[in-house]
Formats: structure tokens, sequence, C-alpha cells
């Protein structure tokens, strides 16, 4: 499936198909409804980076990166990283997730950051482990009650 996949900007033409992007029932309490993501990034349009993953003309997923987001409040610590993933049930498990991980990376990369954060809740049939998996490690932060992860970006494992 992977070798389809790319990422489109969110337009007039594809927002409805964008939030019609809907993860498992369990899964919802891990991560916003893609209409709250295009709220947040129209309020945070200078950071925000949402995006839909299509696989050929299939939309199996979201993602939205913050770039350059500036994490304390202070303008000293700037952060960029995944924001959201909702990736659709039957997609999930495909490669979609690692491909919208390395998606951003990639981007990060390419705006010269070394480091990709990302924030998830912790619990129980969590997103935890897929990112463990991907390398992130933990920082021992927290944000609004999530876990906060990091990647190297200049580590190439």
């Amino acid at each position: 499936m992977t070798e389809t996949l790319r990422l489109v900007p969110v337009t007039p033409a594809n927002i409805e198909t964008a939030i019609a992007v809907r993860v498992r029932p369990d899964q919802e309490r891990f991560v916003c409804p893609v209409v709250t993501s295009l709220a947040e990034a129209y309020v945070h349009q200078q950071v925000a980076w949402p995006r839909l993953i299509l696989d050929g003309d299939r939309a199996v997923g979201f993602l939205m990166a913050f770039l350059d987001m500036d994490w304390d409040g202070r303008g000293v610590d700037l952060r960029s990283g995944l924001w959201r993933l909702n990736v659709v049930p039957d997609a999930q498990g495909s490669g979609v997730g690692r491909f919208a991980v390395e998606s951003v990376a990639a981007e990060i990369r390419r705006r010269r950051g070394t480091l990709m954060y990302v924030t998830w809740e912790p619990g129980e049939g969590g997103p935890e482990g897929f990112y463990r998996r991907l390398g992130f490690r933990l920082t021992g932060e927290k944000s609004d009650g999530e876990t906060v992860g990091v990647l190297d970006l200049t580590n190439p494992a």
C-alpha cells in the first residue's frame, strides 16, 4: 500500500473528505476528530500543517504537524512535530501511520530541524507503543496532560 501513499493539502475541494476520516470508536478518546484539528489549524495558521493522506484517490488518514511552535509561550523553545494522526480503521497496520511520521520528519528536516516531537494521551489501547516502535523516546514532560516524545532526526536509526 505505501507505494501509492501521498499527502495533499486540505482544500475546499477535499475538506468534506478530510472531515470524514474517522478512527475506530475505541480510539476516539486518544485523538481529536479531524474537524477539530482543522479548526485549530485555522487558529494556528502560522504553525499548523494539516494534510490529507491518500492511497491513490482514497482518503486513508489525516495528519497535522506543528512547525516552529512556541512551546514555552516565551519564544525561547520552538518545536516541530506531529500534532494529530487519524488513520481509518481498515488502513491501520498497513504502513499509513509510519508514512505519516516519515512525511512529517521529512518536512522538519527540509526546514533544517533536527528533532521531531509528538504528544499522546496515555492509556490502554493508545498510540504510545506505535510511537516508541518508531524510535520516539520519552522526554519526561507532559503537555496538557499528554505524554511528550521526541525523535532525533539526525540519527538514521
